[in-house]
């Protein structure tokens, strides 16, 4: 897809990976939507880019949907929805409230299935549309120490799986970000023990948002932030029984570092 006058709104685009992508593709010529729950961050970026602010909770269905209407509104159909707003709290089974668990899931997972429900009808009508979805590797190789993270970004793998293979053949490009380590506020205000250890090669946002756009314009599904992700990948595929043996010896290294 060539981002050249379309339409699209990132969410968590106040900060990190959200707002280094607002900044390319408004670069590449999209007219972009600025959606965050920090207001003040999302007027910001957006009077930075010439973009249109628009805070939105995106863990409230109703409120992605006034996100929709708005941004149609003031800018027309909506080409591309990039659903990158996450949080990373909670611990284990045992330590970790149940309401952390439902927060997780609402940001980390309903808030894309929302967003789908509020575009794809119109997308599906011209026959053309792009989804964009962050997970994380995460949810492709599993986590140290945070469970509900690994879980939800496990759950939006299979989403954008799904809607790739349901869609494609009606016009809907899917494209799904499973970052390694990223320099942004969720690494940084995280677990210091796991950046060290698991987090893997740690790039800008600006690297992410730039392979970002190169994967919009190819038309393509996975965005691996580094090669070595291809590699664990393949070594979970290849035997799994080594693999789990070695994310053990990671997790009791973490472990020693606490």
């Amino acid at each position: 897809m060539d981002l050249n006058g379309k339409v699209s709104i990132v969410t968590g685009g106040a900060s990190g990976i959200g707002a280094a992508t607002c900044r390319a593709f408004a670069a590449a010529g999209a007219k972009v939507v600025v959606t965050d729950i920090n207001a003040d961050g999302a007027r910001r970026l957006a009077t930075e880019i010439d973009g249109l602010a628009i805070p939105c909770d995106v863990a409230d269905e109703n409120a992605v949907n006034a996100l929709v209407r708005q941004a149609e509104k003031e800018l027309g159909p909506i080409d591309v929805f990039f659903s990158n707003a996450g949080i990373a709290t909670g611990r284990g089974p045992l330590d970790t409230p149940i309401d952390v668990w439902q927060d997780q899931w609402q940001v980390n997972l309903m808030a894309h299935v929302f967003a789908v429900r509020a575009v794809l009808p119109s997308m599906l009508e011209r026959g053309s549309g792009y989804l964009i979805h962050t997970a994380s590797m995460a949810g492709i190789l599993t986590s140290h120490g945070n469970l509900p993270y690994a879980v939800t970004k496990h759950a939006v793998v299979g989403l954008a799986e799904w809607l790739s293979v349901t869609y494609h053949d009606k016009g809907i490009r899917v494209s799904l970000l499973p970052p390694l380590g990223v320099n942004t506020p969720m690494l940084n205000n995280g677990d210091s023990a796991f950046a060290t250890v698991a987090a893997g090669p740690i790039k800008e946002p600006e690297e992410v948002a730039a392979q970002i756009v190169a994967a919009v314009e190819a038309e393509q599904f996975l965005i691996l932030t580094d090669p070595i992700a291809q590699t664990w990948m393949e070594r979970k595929t290849n035997d799994l029984e080594r693999w789990l043996k070695g994310m053990r010896r990671m997790q009791s290294k973490i472990d020693s570092m606490r």
